[in-house]
């Protein structure tokens, strides 16, 4: 399935959404990029031509994509919208705004909403034919959202290994990661996988056999292997350190601009970014350079910083 190309065409330029009542997302996108652009257009529309260098210096020719890469692009047909979605970047409370979008919630506003993890609920690009994908692909407006990798990677490993609530993800992956990295590790920790430190951790991460076992999980899988930005045209790349701006800019587009996204407590991006660096603190500069090697392409091509806590040199 070669679906690099995202280009307007004739019937989708000149034509309103919905029968006439609304114009869509895409086109939308299009007359702001015509015209004089407020600060906030012009910052994503530099976004995407620093995508689109990046993935030309950067990517060489990659195979066709195959249906099971297009599970993580959620389907919006009545707004003509593409959402890829990178868990931990404030992918619940977006799955909760579409559904919300589509009259499809549970009736409280997003902020309030119950927790709505399963993405079935929405219809993945997966689910269509190649003729229909790229239908969608050259008419909707398709964007993602992403977050500075090791904070990600900091939030991912809170969240789902160090939490008592990640009890399922402890099971499944912390135990695996006790069996195979800890010397001698206890009974209580090999059963139940709730100890499991940062470095044991991010040496799994880097262990050849965890990827010879097949994808990374999708928590702390990087964002441009669920997403494919260098062969799916994303025409929004929102950054969770901008979210209340980016998201506001993604809702006027499709036509909801009275609708709020849920934001993180005040505060909770300055806490998160000083857990990654204390986490992060401890890691030898051996590892830290593996690891960014292994994240080097998220960097890359949404154009973070190399977090100023690393010694990579």
């Amino acid at each position: 399935m070669d679906v690099a190309g995202r280009a307007f065409e004739s019937n989708a330029v000149g034509t309103s959404w919905l029968g006439g009542k609304r114009r869509s997302p895409l086109q939308t996108l299009y007359n702001l990029d015509q015209g004089p652009r407020s600060a906030l257009a012009e910052v994503h529309r530099q976004r995407r031509e620093l995508l689109h260098r990046a993935c030309s210096r950067h990517t060489r020719r990659q195979r066709l994509l195959r249906p099971e890469d297009l599970r993580h692009v959620l389907v919006d047909d009545a707004r003509g919208l593409l959402y890829c979605y990178v868990p931990k970047v404030a992918c619940t409370n977006w799955k909760r705004v579409l559904l919300a979008l589509n009259g499809r919630g549970s009736g409280d506003p997003p902020s309030r909403a119950r927790r709505q993890d399963a993405p079935g609920r929405l219809p993945s690009l997966a689910d269509f034919s190649p003729a229909e994908v790229n239908r969608r692909l050259r008419t909707y407006l398709a964007f993602l959202f992403v977050r500075e990798p090791f904070e990600r990677l900091a939030s991912a490993y809170r969240n789902k290994l160090q939490r008592p609530w990640g009890a399922a993800f402890q099971r499944r992956f912390g135990t695996d990661i006790v069996r195979r990295l800890r010397p001698h590790p206890s009974p209580d920790a090999l059963a139940r996988g709730h100890d499991v430190r940062f470095a044991e951790f991010l040496a799994y991460l880097l262990d050849p056999r965890t990827r010879r076992d097949g994808p990374l999980n999708e928590h702390w899988e990087r964002a441009h292997a669920l997403c494919h930005p260098c062969r799916l045209r994303y025409d929004v790349v929102g950054k969770f350190e901008t979210l209340a701006e980016d998201a506001a800019f993604v809702l006027g587009l499709a036509g909801a601009p009275g609708l709020h996204f849920p934001e993180p407590p005040p505060g909770a991006r300055a806490a998160a970014r000083d857990r990654a660096e204390r986490l992060f603190r401890d890691i030898s500069p051996f590892y830290q350079r593996r690891l960014f090697g292994l994240y080097k392409m998220d960097f890359l091509l949404f154009n973070y910083s190399v977090p100023s806590y690393l010694r990579l040199r």
